[in-house]
């Protein structure tokens, strides 16, 4: 029987799908995360997931009967050093070597464009590009909150907060996200911001982020200082769009399918901000919307790179 199983690494949960051979989502997992940077697990820890999310999808056949497997794990390929031993990992779960490892990124594009070519841009937290196009794969961006993730949600919110900063001492006209961060902050002085941001958050990069909705409804609101940053965080991950297209490969003029997946781009005015981008570009980038999920897309991108393979189809049973 040729099932191809995928699983999705993330930062909070793990997913593991399992297609039939028609293509069908016959079962579903959901486990802890297994992202180990800074986990008391470590590599044992992954393992555990590993383990159990595929001892759970394949319950009712034999592992030998995956044909193929994909694994994304969270930060895959950005530790050298590690990727050896998550290379190994799997092997001791299936009792076979009929698989690939690769990073998260994967499994979204994978999803979001249905396995087909093109460049998925994600806009979570942080902010990443990847893209394939006849055999060829380029990952852009995804350098972090420190010096890069140009145009994810972190990013939008330090672009406010500095803002913020300017107007608070007069260097910037003052507009509506001046109050709008002293509320979220829950102080009425501007100076107390910085104890909020740096003390009590601990400029941890989830919480910063979470000021990011401040500054997209200011700008849907029509507050030029947002709107501004929001315009800017768009050309920025059209930016990643092209220099992946570009990469792969493509020539200026030619069509390049385009998703855009993370919580940024729930806000309409991003979307919106990113399609104009988009239309500027020297590529006939063709926006699309996400297709499915990224545990569906580590089962399709198993189907994809199986040496035996699968015809191509959509898979069924699965919401898009």
């Amino acid at each position: 029987m040729r099932y191809h199983l995928g699983m999705d690494g993330g930062g909070t949960k793990t997913a593991f799908v399992l297609l039939d051979p028609d293509g069908g989502v016959v079962a579903r997992s959901t486990q802890p995360s297994c992202y180990y940077f800074g986990s008391a697990g470590g590599l044992a820890g992954v393992e555990r997931v590993v383990a159990d999310g595929v001892r759970e999808v394949t319950a009712q056949i034999a592992p030998q009967d995956v044909e193929f497997a994909f694994f994304a794990f969270p930060g895959y390929g950005e530790v050298s050093g590690d990727v050896a031993a998550l290379d190994e990992l799997p092997a001791r779960v299936l009792g076979h070597r009929r698989y690939l490892c690769g990073n998260d990124m994967v499994s979204g594009w994978a999803g979001a464009l249905g396995g087909r070519d093109g460049v998925n841009v994600v806009a979570g937290t942080g902010s990443i590009a990847y893209g394939e196009h006849e055999g060829r794969t380029r990952r852009t961006g995804g350098w972090g909150e420190l010096f890069g993730d140009e145009g994810s949600a972190h990013w939008v919110a330090v672009e406010g907060l500095r803002a913020f900063s300017r107007m608070a001492d007069g260097r910037a006209p003052r507009t509506p996200l001046h109050d709008a961060v002293l509320a979220a902050a829950g102080v009425r002085h501007a100076h107390d911001v910085i104890g909020v941001v740096l003390d009590d958050w601990g400029s941890r990069r989830a919480d910063v982020a979470r000021l990011a909705p401040l500054v997209t409804e200011a700008a849907a609101a029509g507050d030029d200082t947002a709107r501004r940053i929001v315009g800017a965080a768009a050309a920025e991950l059209a930016g990643l769009v092209e220099s992946t297209a570009l990469a792969l490969g493509h020539r200026p003029g030619e069509e390049v399918l385009v998703s855009g997946t993370g919580g940024l781009f729930q806000a309409p005015v991003v979307r919106t901000a990113f399609l104009e981008a988009l239309h500027r570009s020297r590529f006939a980038l063709e926006p699309v919307e996400p297709r499915y999920d990224p545990g569906v897309g580590s089962a399709l991108y198993a189907r994809r790179r199986s040496p035996r393979r699968a015809p191509a189809g959509t898979p069924s049973g699965t919401p898009s």
